[in-house]
């Protein structure tokens, strides 16, 4: 498994703190593991369809030899 070290704002940092306290996360690598696979579901799509413009845009070139 990857470990990432990430500083946070003070404010960022108490929301964790407060969320984890609550209840909501067992502790605050739950948190941000979650946090991070719902920004990338999220952004999933959007990433795809830019990398499937960038692969269309570079077969035009090279079908009309430009580049």
């Amino acid at each position: 498994m990857k470990t990432i070290k990430v500083p946070l704002p003070e404010k960022l940092g108490k929301e964790v703190e407060n969320y984890v306290k609550s209840g909501w996360f067992t502790n605050e690598a739950e948190l941000m593991r979650t946090a991070l696979q719902e920004f990338i579901r999220h952004n999933r799509l959007k990433l795809m369809e830019q990398f499937m413009k960038e692969d269309i845009e570079w077969a035009l070139k090279v079908k009309t030899g430009t580049k």
